[in-house]
């Protein structure tokens, strides 16, 4: 009698094909090399003996019999914490094109037991929410034709840039000026901003590709783009450069590295761009930001003032503000105070329904330079995944609700709106900016967009490709601190991807301006050149119903 050894089961058992990716492997070009079992980010794959049964047919029954061979071939892991992510990095070093991650046509069962040890599924990425978003179906619908003439594209000069802070008006200004006032200070700034990533969030290489190529388009090109550092402050070598002028400082809830920066304001070569103070994240609206264990490297740790290798959660709001209006007393004075008054402070909060409650309040202030709203498709490095998926307001509907607030106020050129959250979710970024400046916006910030474009990250929200950002195993290098793996990423060819980027987006920007007649300035609010075929979206935004 034969004994069948029994495989164990528990509720968590899970077979390969129950994962959101499954494991291709072809036998017959593998050649064992093991590149793809070394380079997997996440282990889920490992080199394995198996045994194959060998079926011998004769037609004499008396020798009928079956043989075995035993081999060594490529197998995947079925732990819930060693799952497969979809990154493909196996078929890019396989020298056969012998394995692929494919993703799994039937139901992903994963997702009922992420919930090990008790702990909630936590992620980087955007929303999962396949197809189109609202911004991808705007139409740009006003074309000049003959008895407005469009102008070229390609030979008109064009004015393509923004202006961040507070702008007065010309009597308001002139006075100021005749009585030797204090004017607010304003940057020229293009419209289309890197956004708040922090250096923590983003590896050494990532972030340093990022400022050659923000200072490459300022100094060659004499493109104003300026990038936005978020939480934990920057190399403190960045802060006594003249490249400072190029940066945004963020300042959260956690007031992590800002000891660095206010010890190094007297050893300042220039003012930064701005100052960002995060009260809230579109991703994450109620949640303070969010660096895990796996990425506070010694380095990170330094520039944070924290032990290495512990979990690092911010606040969900400042604990020394109980309020809008003392915030804007406390927060925005004070660090305008620091830097002499010299430089725009502005706060960015989560997209809901007390923005305009915010902006309103900033309206009476004279120190707020403008206001940044994120909206509920803004990516993060890690975050809840209930949060991301079921948290947080639309962008559109939102900035355009605060943009016709101050037009009824008559401060719609006075105080800057910005807008974040899904800008270049599908791959339609000038588009996708354009709208929202049309929809009142003075310019958006990019963050995941920048990570695809410039580093080839390779996360996908609609089959949950990678977003492992928050585990610091980044197959790219992009999100990660162990030098093993974002020495994979070369800072200068990220930076070329960089200037790549935006000198693409100023061409689309020319190509969309030029059939609306308009040369000399940004069209922010420019509503009437934009039409959507949906009657609801339309008449929430106030545009034109195209159909």
């Amino acid at each position: 009698m034969v004994s069948i050894r029994s495989v164990p089961s528990t509720p968590s058992s899970l077979a390969a094909n129950d994962f959101p990716w499954i494991i291709e492997h072809r036998e017959d070009r593998c050649t064992l090399c093991g590149r793809c079992t070394a380079v997997c980010p996440v282990n889920a794959i490992k080199l394995s003996y198996m045994r194959q049964r060998m079926p011998k047919l004769v037609l004499n029954a008396a020798e009928r019999k079956t043989s075995f061979r035993t081999f060594v071939g490529i197998r995947q892991k079925t732990d819930v914490s060693k799952r497969c992510v979809g990154c493909g990095l196996c078929a890019m070093v396989c020298p056969n094109q012998a394995i692929k991650p494919v993703p799994n046509p039937t139901r992903d069962r994963v997702r009922f037991q992420n919930t090990q040890h008790g702990e909630a599924w936590k992620r980087g990425g955007r929303r999962n929410e396949p197809g189109a978003n609202l911004l991808d179906k705007i139409l740009f619908t006003r074309i000049s034709m003959l008895t407005d003439p469009a102008l070229d594209a390609g030979r008109h000069e064009f004015f393509l840039n923004t202006l961040l802070g507070r702008v007065l008006s010309p009597e308001e200004y002139l006075k100021r000026k005749m009585n030797g006032d204090w004017i607010p200070p304003v940057r020229e700034i293009f419209p289309f901003i890197i956004g708040s990533m922090s250096f923590g969030a983003l590896s050494p290489n990532m972030w340093l590709g990022l400022l050659q190529g923000v200072a490459y388009l300022n100094e060659v090109h004499h493109m104003p783009v300026v990038m936005a550092t978020g939480e934990g402050g920057c190399p403190p070598w960045v802060l006594k450069s003249k490249f400072l002028k190029y940066i945004i400082l963020q300042i959260a809830s956690g007031y992590f590295g800002w000891d660095e920066i206010i010890r190094a304001i007297p050893e300042m070569q220039c003012d930064p761009a701005a100052i960002e103070i995060k009260y809230g994240q579109g991703a994450k609206p109620g949640d303070g930001g969010l660096l895990m264990w796996y990425k506070v490297s010694k380095l990170i740790a330094r520039l944070r003032g924290v032990p290495e290798g512990v979990d690092l959660p911010s606040p969900p709001v400042h604990q020394t503000l109980y309020s809008i209006e003392e915030s804007v007393m406390k927060m925005i004075q004070s660090l305008s105070m620091a830097w002499d008054f010299r430089v725009p402070v502005y706060p960015k909060i989560s997209g809901s329904n007390s923005a305009k409650a915010v902006l309103n309040n900033l309206v009476r202030n004279p120190y707020a330079a403008g206001l940044l709203i994120d909206g509920v498709d803004g990516g993060t490095g890690a975050a809840y995944n209930v949060s991301m998926d079921f948290m947080g307001h639309p962008i559109a509907s939102n900035l355009r609700e605060c943009y016709l607030d101050l037009c009824a106020q008559g401060k719609q050129n006075e105080i800057p709106l910005f807008a974040a959250g899904g800008v270049g979710k599908n791959g339609n970024v000038t588009q996708n900016g354009m709208a929202l400046i049309m929809l009142g916006a003075s310019g958006v910030h990019l963050g995941k967009y920048i990570m695809q474009a410039a580093a080839g990250c390779l996360g996908a929200e609609d089959h949950n490709r990678c977003n492992i950002c928050n585990i610091g195993l980044c197959p790219k290098g992009i999100t990660s601190q162990n030098p093993k793996i974002y020495r994979r990423l070369d800072p200068d060819k990220v930076a070329e991807r960089v200037v790549d980027t935006f000198l693409a987006i100023r061409t689309e920007m020319k190509k969309i301006m030029a059939p609306l007649g308009r040369s000399q300035s940004l069209p922010i609010g420019m509503s009437d050149a934009l039409g959507i075929a949906d009657k609801a979206a339309a008449e929430r935004l106030q545009i034109k119903y195209v159909c």
